[in-house]
This record gives structure tokens, C-alpha cells and sequence, in this order.
């Protein structure tokens, strides 16, 4: 199963606006920065990494949204440009867009 055409859509478009951190250097430094306002995790993402997503996501009263996809890495590498297994978006109205695409398509 993959995720909705327009939910991959948009995290092309949100990296081509330069709102996408893609990696997990580049994400977690949105995250710490408070700059993320949503973390995508791949189907495929190791548990190891999914969990040091959420706690960074929630540390220090942060509480950034973290999701995971039904997408591989490969399927959002081929709608962002890069092969990741995390991503945050760093802009609202996107953030806001895909929340919406995700939890009322699957219940988050």
C-alpha cells in the first residue's frame, strides 16, 4: 500500500520550495532548531530511528508531529528527489495539508 498521490505531491513541491529537511542530519536539526512542524518516517525506517524521531519530536516541550508513511524510502526519494527514511516539513501550511491528508485518510 502506498500513500495518497497528493500526500507524495506535496513533499515534492515542499522540497522545491526549500521546506523539506530530507536525512537524518538535516531532520533532526529542524527538529532541534524548531523549525520542523511535521516528521514523516518511511515504512522501511528502522525502529531505532523511528524512536530517537519521537524523542527528539517531544523533548523540551516540543511536540512536533511524527507520522509514519505507508511509503518506502525509495517511493519518497522518487517524490522528493532524495531516498530518506525521515523527513520533517519546515513550513506550516504544508505541515498543516499532509496532518490533514494523513489522519483523515488513516487515522494518523
Amino acid at each position: 500500500m502506498t500513500d495518497n498521490p497528493k500526500l507524495l505531491s506535496l513533499l515534492g513541491m515542499c522540497r522545491k520550495a526549500g521546506k523539506l529537511s530530507c536525512g537524518h542530519d538535516a531532520a533532526i536539526g529542524s527538529v532541534r532548531s524548531k523549525s520542523a512542524r511535521l516528521c514523516l518516517l518511511s515504512s522501511d525506517a528502522s525502529e531505532r530511528l523511528r524512536k530517537e524521531t519521537e524523542r527528539e519530536a517531544s523533548f523540551g516541550g516540543r511536540e512536533i508531529p511524527v507520522r509514519t508513511l505507508f511509503s518506502t524510502m525509495e517511493e519518497i526519494g522518487k517524490a522528493a528527489g532524495l531516498k530518506s527514511a525521515v523527513v520533517t516539513v519546515n513550513d506550516e501550511g504544508f505541515a498543516k495539508t499532509m496532518l490533514g491528508l494523513l489522519d483523515n485518510n488513516w487515522g494518523g
